[in-house]
This record gives structure tokens, sequence and C-alpha cells, in this order.
């Protein structure tokens, strides 16, 4: 799984500083970060739809297609903040051993 990330990252890098009218991922950063908020906003609400239809019985895969949509255009804004699939993974592996409830304690103390 982390080589998909591995190629995908390293793919969104190389298409950050490429002609806006040769990839969409060019075009997403020459547009900027809020036209990338935009797009990572619209594909959570597609997640969301697709999930609250899966829970009626809906398609899986249309739900499994939408994440994918999510994370990319996710992956994309952390590009282009200089961020990476990396330091999401880094932050995860740091909660792993850290029940949910300390976590959020840690995050906003009382």
């Amino acid at each position: 799984m982390s080589q998909v990330l591995e190629a995908l990252q390293q793919v969104l890098e190389q298409r950050k500083n490429a002609s806006a009218d040769s990839s969409y991922v060019a075009s997403l950063h020459d547009k900027g970060l809020n036209k990338i908020l935009e797009k990572v906003g619209e594909e959570a609400t597609e997640v969301i739809l697709a999930a609250k239809d899966v829970e009626s019985g809906g398609d899986k895969q249309a739900l499994v297609g939408e994440t994918a949509d999510l994370w990319f255009h996710s992956l994309v804004m952390l590009s282009h903040l200089d961020l990476t699939a990396d330091d999401v993974l880094a932050e995860l592996q740091r909660r792993f051993n850290l029940s949910g409830l300390e976590e959020k304690r840690q995050r906003h103390p009382a």
C-alpha cells in the first residue's frame, strides 16, 4: 500500500511544477490553494453522500471511488503546502498506541 502512496506522491510533485495545460494536478496548483480546498470539500461531501447511500443498500464501490477522490485531492492539498502523505502517516503512527480520548485531550486541554 505504501508503494502506491509513494508513486502517487512522486507524480504529484512532478506535476506540481508542470504547465497548467498539461495536467489536471498542475492546473489545480496553478489555480491556487482555494481551488484545491474547494475540490477537497466537494469530494468530502460526495463521500458523505456515498456512505449514506451504502447504508441504504447502495453501491459500496461508489463509496470507494469517492473516497479515492477525496484522498487524491487531499494529497494535492498537502503537496501544495509542501507536505506529504508521509507527514500524515507519521502522525497516525504517533497516535497508534494512544487512546482516541487521550489524543483529543492532548490537542484540546480543558
